[in-house]
């Protein structure tokens, strides 16, 4: 696979909480330079990097994030800030407890909530894969598709795990018509990322893709 495609649909991230904009700068020349499919930052910082970048690459963000359990209306304020900040893409956390608890309706209705923020824009809706059954991997594969959000994503990054291989194979076989799958955490190498995409992944959430090409030089 030609490593511009893959760059291509990465969304070259940096989430730590000790983030400066010095480190997000950094990030957002790389993003420019190598052709990413978007920057994924901290909402605090969207609004520099959108004026940084001029719109040459978008600017995603994290909503509800890491954990997911703070007030939806919490979490539609969090998206509506972001999108008035220049963010074009959302990353949402499902509120995983109510998921646990048997409260579809609850997740359902939270994210047809924040992808009415969204509009247009587009919503990728964090499952948090490694606190769930299989049973609830599948059932958030319906939810998503239900709430007419754009993608379904395996991971925050700061949890138990990131992504396997084989839960992006789950979604690929229960996600619904035109819902796309995001591939985020852990993602450590060029060939995990071509397997990743064989198995369905639309986009991928790594820093470490273009740290890889950048100590190749």
């Amino acid at each position: 696979m030609d490593i511009k495609e893959i760059t291509s649909i990465v969304d070259h991230t940096l989430l730590l909480q000790t983030s400066t904009w010095d480190e997000i700068k950094g990030i957002c020349d790389d993003a420019m330079a190598y052709g990413t499919a978007s920057v994924c930052i901290p909402p605090c910082y969207v609004k520099a990097a959108n004026e940084y970048m001029q719109g040459k690459i978008p600017v995603c963000t994290v909503i509800g994030f890491p954990n997911g359990n703070c007030a939806t209306q919490t979490k539609v304020f969090e998206a509506r800030q972001a999108i008035a900040d220049g963010a074009t893409e959302i990353d949402m956390v499902i509120n995983v407890g109510m998921l646990k608890a048997g409260n579809e309706q609850y997740v359902l209705d939270e994210i047809k909530q924040v992808k009415e923020a969204c509009g247009d824009l587009i919503l990728k809706v964090i499952i948090e894969t490694c606190l769930l059954t299989e049973e609830e991997k599948i059932t958030m594969c319906k939810l998503v598709t239900e709430s007419g959000a754009d993608f379904i994503k395996t991971s925050t990054g700061f949890s138990t795990a990131g992504a396997t291989f084989e839960d992006i194979a789950l979604f690929k076989k229960y996600v619904g018509e035109g819902v796309k799958i995001k591939a985020a955490g852990g993602i450590s190498s060029i060939a995990d990322a071509e397997r990743f995409i064989e198995l369905g992944a639309d986009r991928l959430g790594t820093s470490r893709i273009i740290k890889i090409l950048k100590a190749g030089k």
